[in-house]
């Protein structure tokens, strides 16, 4: 028996429709397997330098190994403490990451046993120079481990069209002591002077006039 044409655009229709409801099923009885979960994200230290000396308003992450409850990312206050379950204030400034964690670890044992303490510090805010001058963001920017005046620079979105890029220097004060460092920006990007691309100090300015 031959079909016309309304009567092959029906039954196209419907075969469509049945494949679309056995795709449905198949989904619904055959659920699609899971990647398996990769390892948690490890916290990246914001500096890897040992001699590290925490201050207020770094951010730390205290982990204890097996102790969930333990385990906290805490801020260094401005008195340089850190508050922690059962020890509560504990001496942060003024320590590096490893005597911190030695610190900590003698104190949880007695309350643990054998206690395995990891001090990483997840954020640099105490350490900061500044940026004043003709440049497009002046102010203050954390200090990063081995930031030279180039990269310090980069930080502050470039100079205005008014900059005397030349003429720029980095002013640098230890106790009653001011030193001044100059820093011609052209030479140094133009691979001459090298030498007056110093790494930065907590506390330097960098002046662009």
């Amino acid at each position: 028996m031959k079909l016309n044409r309304l009567e092959l655009s029906i039954a196209f229709l419907l075969l469509a429709l049945a494949g679309s409801a056995a795709a449905q099923d198949n989904a619904t009885t055959k659920p699609v397997a899971q990647p398996p979960a990769g390892p948690a994200t490890a916290v990246k230290s914001a500096t890897d330098d040992p001699n590290y000396v925490i201050g207020p308003q770094d951010v730390l992450d205290i982990s204890v190994w097996h102790e969930p409850d333990l385990t906290r990312v805490v801020p260094v206050r401005p008195d340089g403490k850190i508050s922690l379950p059962l020890l509560n204030d504990v001496q942060a400034g003024g320590l590096t990451p490893t005597k911190l964690g030695q610190e900590i670890t003698t104190e949880l044992k007695k309350f643990v046993t054998d206690p395995q303490v990891t001090v990483i510090v997840s954020a640099i805010n105490s350490q900061r120079v500044y940026i004043l001058g003709e440049v497009v963001r002046a102010g203050a920017y954390p200090l990063l481990p081995g930031m030279t005046v180039l990269q310090g620079l980069s930080s502050s979105g470039g100079f205005t069209n008014f900059a005397k890029t030349k003429s720029i220097y980095i002013l640098r004060i230890t106790g009653d002591k001011s030193e001044k460092f100059p820093f011609n920006y052209k030479d140094v990007i133009a691979g001459r002077h090298a030498e007056e691309n110093i790494v930065l100090k907590a506390g330097d300015t960098i002046v662009v006039p």
